[in-house]
């Protein structure tokens, strides 16, 4: 986490707790707007600076116990203590309020589906900068919230489908990518051309393609419409550059298992994990560069794309 936005978080937290201690009461002695508002300013605050230590799901676990915690204690004890008709203070009331709210949004991202945003093009032309997307939670197994370990089998990841995952060299941070390989699989790439298990996937021209790279350089390339395991979906290259940069292979763990050539590399993926590429090949840091995703890892499947805010067209449209 930058040190600027560190400061932002801690300011915000501030502000809420000024707002709590020294704001005026109303005239019937209930606590004034401006104390909720201080509790959101410290619920925000407390939730960025967490952030930047911990996953997202981990400190809404935190936050959902917390605000529990007071709730149950409220509800079994402390609100049997009091005089009937007695307010209860402030500080039990916002926390308690809270709680449902938390509580629900916990349950959902965790188990029924969860928002994410397109961080960058490598997944043109499929997904694009801007795309609002969600993510389904229970396609692969019901899993327990943090640790993401399997409780119930549903279904499993194959090859094709566009996943959200922990990023193994950052986990805090999630990545999309299509599920290339799975455990198992021997993934050739060279000169453009995808294989996996010794054939050759599908790898049909659908013309060029131009778009803006974070709206400034204009990117030309080719597209392809490729089809693995029945998926059928579209794909982008620039002829000219290389299938892998060398300097950006990094020593990951399962290293062994791939060969880099100057042509271009072979992995095989080992159990228990996944290869992963984007669509925009000449555009990804995907498992070419820094290994293979663990099971444990994987957020879900993407399936639907719900908002990008500069082409409503794209509203509703399905992911494949």
């Amino acid at each position: 986490m930058g040190t600027n936005l560190v400061w932002v978080w801690v300011v915000l937290a501030v502000v809420g707790l000024l707002l709590i201690l020294f704001s005026a009461k109303n005239e019937d002695g209930s606590p004034s707007s401006s104390v909720e508002w201080g509790y959101l300013a410290l619920l925000g605050g407390a939730f960025g600076l967490l952030s930047g230590y911990m996953s997202f799901g981990s400190v809404m676990l935190i936050i959902v116990l917390v605000t529990g915690i007071i709730w149950a204690l409220d509800k079994w004890l402390l609100a049997k203590k009091r005089p009937p008709g007695e307010r209860a203070p402030h500080y039990i009331d916002f926390p308690r309020g809270f709680f449902p709210i938390i509580a629900v949004v916990f349950l959902l991202r965790s188990f029924v589906a969860e928002p994410f945003q397109i961080p960058s093009s490598s997944m043109r032309p499929g997904l694009v900068v801007g795309d609002f997307i969600l993510v389904n939670k229970f396609d692969y197994g019901l899993r327990l919230p943090v640790t993401n370990q399997v409780v119930v089998p549903v279904g499993k990841v194959e090859r094709g489908d566009v996943v959200v995952f922990n990023y193994p060299e950052d986990e805090k941070i999630n990545f999309i990518k299509r599920v290339i390989g799975t455990p198992g699989d021997v993934v050739d790439y060279r000169n453009k051309q995808l294989t996996i298990n010794g054939k050759p996937v599908e790898h049909v021209s659908a013309g060029d393609l131009e778009y803006l790279e974070k709206g400034l350089m204009l990117v030309r390339t080719q597209q392809f419409q490729e089809t693995i395991n029945g998926k059928t979906f579209h794909t982008l290259v620039m002829p000219e550059t290389p299938v892998y940069i060398p300097n950006g292979v990094r020593l990951f763990a399962g290293r062994e298992n791939c060969e880099y050539r100057e042509d271009g590399f072979t992995c095989k993926v080992p159990q228990g994990q996944y290869f992963m590429m984007g669509d925009n090949r000449d555009n990804s840091e995907d498992s070419r560069y820094w290994g293979f995703v663990e099971d444990r890892l994987l957020v879900g499947k993407a399936f639907l794309i719900w908002m990008n805010f500069g082409d409503f067209s794209r509203i509703g449209t399905r992911i494949h």
